[in-house]
């Protein structure tokens, strides 16, 4: 009898969490999307038929899958329905303001400018962000960086890191972008020289973008920034796969090849992010300065805030070891992501359109003269921001926006209203936006600079979306241009390029919206060294 007791009271916290588990796992994939399905509903928004578990994830990998299996046909930058074919299908079938289901996740499709404006503004900043399955599947990716965090953390890491990203730091960056794109402008006469003139630039800004990043903000050397973007190209591939499967509470721990390439990656990543960042540590405390000279980059303010945690001894809110190796992860990612490909999809846009490489390169002439531009050259380079501009247009580097709501939110007013239920999301398509034909007019698909003129009239005003908007904005937005500006400024004052007869043109979404197929181009070294 005994006994029985005892089994009975060792058995009754087994019972419990089977049943909060059952439980939660009915909230999760039953009533909640039940819940939601009804609130929207009733406002008119439809979508889709939603299978059990997967929603409309299958049909989502298949319609991708179909579309982007083949080449383009021509070089044409009408690519929305070749990237997102589910929202023009559905966009048709129920409107531009539907629904649709990724696993027991709910996306509301949104495309109204004001909604758009009022969900990224400060009023929901911190009652929306991201989804727990965006921040599983980029777990081993990014982890805990500023990107995936949510609330008062995501307040305190972006007051963190801010600072580095500032206009007056960003002067001091300028002299070392100048001289990473000199080496890279070498590297491109001797591969010309050696090997003619036909030469991969994507593969170049992908190098040329992670110096630029690991020197100025990291103080690391190109070898070790080389092996660390290695990695995280390795593991954005991964990331990029699993997202097309349905992430299940407690799947991460069902063992698989998959996910034994993706942990013996990310323990590399974090060995080669733990060398550096003791290097680091070890020369600040010598107080011996930073090889790069930049003084406070972002690798020692993400150190002197750890230290300031240590030292206070209390609160949450900080960066232990593992949020500051997570940190580092985001930002090598998103530094040179983004400006890589920037730089990628404007040397083949201008490789193709001749005539803006001339004006932009008469200006460069004008501006700069025979010198590599300066800090005070940027701004009155208007023609190059222009075709930088109208590059984020067509290809911006996010094609999709996300945001969950974690309490019921109210987008518009009066009959516009929409009512966004606590648990659902809300899927900005970004690449959809910027090529819509009722707000860039007939041309939205041509490249067309002059949109962004200076004093043009802006009826692009809140559609204009590659760094997003708000205060969870593109916290490197303003060091992105700047390096985009030195680079191709330079790279145009260097060459003449036009695009190769190899050129593939296949735009693929790997995360970020990459050249499946690289950017092959010609290249004409030019008299200035």
């Amino acid at each position: 009898m005994t006994l029985g007791l005892l089994g009975l009271v060792l058995a009754l916290p087994l019972l419990f969490m089977l049943t909060r588990a059952v439980l939660v796992t009915v909230s999760c994939y039953c009533l909640t999307p039940m819940r939601i399905q009804r609130i929207l509903a009733g406002q008119g928004v439809h979508g889709p038929p939603a299978r059990l578990l997967v929603g409309n994830l299958r049909d989502v990998s298949a319609l991708i899958a179909e579309t982007t299996a083949c080449d383009m046909g021509s070089l044409s930058h009408d690519i929305v329905g070749r990237l997102l074919p589910h929202y023009v299908r559905w966009s048709k079938m129920y409107g531009r303001l539907f629904v649709y289901w990724y696993g027991s996740e709910p996306r509301v499709c949104v495309t109204d400018a004001g909604m758009v404006r009022e969900l990224l503004s400060s009023r929901h900043a911190h009652v929306t962000g991201k989804s727990w399955l965006q921040q599983q599947g980029a777990k081993h990716f990014i982890g805990r960086g500023l990107l995936m965090a949510n609330g008062a953390t995501w307040s305190h890491q972006r007051h963190v890191v801010a600072p580095a990203f500032m206009a007056d730091r960003l002067k001091g960056r300028v002299g070392h972008m100048v001289e990473c794109t000199r080496q890279t402008v070498r590297a491109l006469r001797e591969a010309v020289a050696r090997a003619g003139n036909e030469v991969e630039v994507g593969a170049h800004m992908t190098r040329l973008a992670g110096d630029i990043i690991a020197r100025t903000e990291f103080d690391m050397s190109y070898d070790t920034g080389k092996r660390i973007f290695h990695l995280i190209e390795e593991l954005q591939r991964l990331t990029a796969r699993s997202s097309r499967y349905l992430w299940v509470p407690g799947s991460q721990y069902f063992p698989s090849k998959y996910r034994r390439e993706i942990k013996r990656l990310n323990g590399e990543l974090e060995h080669v992010l733990k060398e550096s960042i003791q290097r680091s540590r070890e020369i600040a405390d010598e107080g011996r300065t930073p090889s790069s000279a930049c003084g406070m980059g972002l690798l020692r303010m993400l150190l002197a805030e750890m230290e300031r945690k240590k030292k206070s001894g209390h609160g949450e809110l900080g960066y232990d070891a593992q949020m500051m190796i997570d940190e580092c992860k985001t930002f090598f990612f998103a530094g040179h992501e983004t400006s890589a490909l920037l730089l990628t999809w404007a040397i083949m846009l201008l490789a193709t359109n001749p005539s803006w490489q001339d004006k932009a390169r008469a200006e460069i002439a004008h501006v700069c003269g025979d010198v590599p531009p300066t800090v005070d050259h940027l701004p009155k380079l208007t023609v190059l921001q222009m075709v930088i501009n109208e590059t984020l247009r067509l290809y911006p580097p996010a094609t999709l926006l996300p945001r969950m709501a974690f309490e019921d939110i109210t987008l518009g007013a009066g009959a516009g209203e929409l009512r966004v239920p606590k648990g659902a999301s809300v899927w900005i398509p970004v690449l959809a936006i910027h090529h819509d034909e009722a707000v860039w007019g007939a041309d939205a698909h041509e490249f067309r600079p002059d949109r962004f003129a200076p004093g043009r009239a802006r009826p692009w005003a809140g559609r204009f979306l590659p760094f997003a908007s708000g205060p969870r904005n593109c916290i490197g937005q303003a060091y992105a241009m700047a390096e985009a500006k030195v680079v191709l400024a330079m790279l145009i004052a260097s060459f003449r390029f036009g695009i190769s007869d190899e050129y593939r043109h296949a735009p693929v979404n790997v995360l970020t919206l990459r050249p499946r197929h690289g950017v092959p181009v010609r290249l004409l070294p030019l008299t200035r060294q």
